[in-house]
């Protein structure tokens, strides 16, 4: 296995990566899942043609690369069953919550990179978070990187707690998201549309106005400032927002997701 990719945990993110990488060019004998679950192992062997197992054993010895996509309670049990016999591996957990020290002294790696992805990662539209140890060298980031494209963009920080911050802000974003679309179909219906008009309208108009922001130059602000009116009916929503103190209700929000995942993390 000196130059195998080893997933632990076969699910929806693994999943994702697995067929980017197999798109890149892997060869598909060059890759491991373990996975307990004997209906996943066979969806990936079908899907795949990818080497499966339902619990780890001596042959992964010497994996050149280890994916931790298991369930963060299950870390301990799973780190347990092999993590010492992959010390030497280049490991990336897009686990929530396990810090890279809790990695490390699991498995006695040194070269760990730590992701927080998102769940648009399962269409290739995702943003992960990233923070590497600093036994990872410039080339290894560049494997990560690689590893990850399949599954949308990256962003590095500094400081692991930074990731803390990632996880309030994109990794639990994409429910802010749904949660403004549920309340803008809502209003749909109380104004009258169906909901199939309103499901419409509301995607169309997030993912418009979010390319809008993405190709534009200009601050998110003053791209509101255009559509707003004065007396019009945009500064009438906007003002009932205002009103209701929103803005500030939302930044609350997401600084209470951010102290949840440093908690989570420190009980990790």
């Amino acid at each position: 296995m000196a130059d195998a990719t080893l997933f632990l945990g076969g699910g929806n993110m693994a999943t994702a990566l697995i067929g980017g990488l197999l798109r890149s060019g892997r060869p598909a004998a060059a890759v491991t899942v373990v996975e307990p679950l004997a209906e996943q192992r066979a969806r990936l062997e079908q899907q795949f043609g990818v080497r499966t197992l339902a619990a780890a054993d001596a042959s992964l010895a010497g994996a050149a690369q280890v994916v931790w996509a298991v369930k963060p309670q299950v870390f301990p049990e799973a780190a347990a069953a092999c993590g010492r016999q992959l010390a030497q591996a280049l490991h990336l957990s897009v686990m929530a919550g396990i810090r890279c020290g809790a990695i490390a002294a699991a498995t006695g790696a040194q070269r760990i990179v730590r992701s927080m992805p998102n769940t648009p990662a399962l269409i290739g539209r995702g943003i992960a978070g990233l923070y590497a140890t600093p036994a990872v060298s410039a080339a290894e980031r560049a494997q990560v990187e690689a590893l990850l494209a399949p599954a949308g963009g990256t962003l590095w920080v500094a400081q692991e707690a930074d990731l803390d911050a990632v996880t309030a802000l994109s990794g639990s974003g994409p429910a802010y998201v749904f949660y403004f679309i549920e309340a803008m179909l809502q209003a749909a219906q109380d104004m009258g549309l169906s909901a199939d008009q309103g499901r419409a309208l509301a995607l169309a108009t997030f993912a418009g106005a979010t390319e809008l922001a993405r190709q534009s130059d200009e601050p998110v602000a003053l791209l509101r400032e255009r559509v707003t009116s004065k007396g019009g009916t945009t500064h009438a929503a906007l003002s009932s927002l205002q009103a209701d103190g929103v803005r500030e209700a939302f930044v609350r929000a997401i600084r209470a997701a951010q102290r949840r995942a440093h908690e989570l993390g420190e009980a990790g």
